[in-house]
């Protein structure tokens, strides 16, 4: 079997950064042979949240997971990435539409 790739995702708890974590997970982005390293990057009020993902990626059957990190700090997340996916922006403010993004 292939070495596992890192794969950094930022926002992940969020709704995109959800979605395609699964489908990394499972091998659709890089294929059904190669392994991969969830390094998951959130901000501070949502670390709850990415805990939930990463029980809910833990508890699926993806044998091409071969680990994952969970953090709030960039230069952490990114320690080693071999691909990085930027997903998400800012969360919206009260009273803000998603146009105002």
């Amino acid at each position: 079997m292939n070495a596992p790739v890192r794969v950094a995702v930022t926002g992940a708890a969020g709704q995109i950064g959800y979605s395609l974590l699964f489908r990394i997970a499972s091998g659709s982005m890089l294929g059904p042979d190669q392994p991969v390293i969830l390094q998951l990057l959130e901000i501070p009020p949502a670390m709850g949240a990415l805990e939930g993902v990463a029980m809910e990626l833990n508890d699926g059957a993806f044998p091409l997971l071969a680990g994952m990190t969970l953090s709030d700090d960039p230069n952490a997340a990114f320690d080693g990435a071999n691909i990085g996916m930027l997903v998400g922006s800012r969360p919206r403010s009260k009273g803000m539409e998603r146009k105002d993004l």
